[in-house]
């Protein structure tokens, strides 16, 4: 029998995120363990550099081909980054 104040696991670390103020940074890096799941390992393999800030996703490519490609899914990508951190974690792809 649950007690009125009693959490399930889930929430308690959903609020101890909030709380700290780190779910962000959290969403941020799940993002970036992600990525091959999101683009694909060929893609996720010809990337050099990859981070989140002020909801601005930074991308360094190897390869023109694949950084054109990406270019031309730049709003799929977003959705996808978004859909998978269920909030806006990114606006716009950057890159270097």
């Amino acid at each position: 029998m649950r007690k009125t104040n009693d959490k399930s696991l889930k929430e308690a670390i959903e609020q101890m995120l909030n709380v700290y103020k780190i779910k962000r940074k959290y969403d941020e890096t799940h993002v970036v363990t992600a990525w091959p799941d999101l683009v694909g390992k060929s893609v996720a393999n010809r990337t050099k550099e990859l981070f989140i800030r002020d909801k601005k996703l930074f991308l360094r490519i190897e390869s023109s081909v694949i950084k054109n490609e990406l270019v031309m899914m730049r709003s799929q990508i977003i959705a996808k980054i978004n859909d998978e951190a269920k909030t806006v974690l990114v606006e716009e792809i950057i890159f270097l």
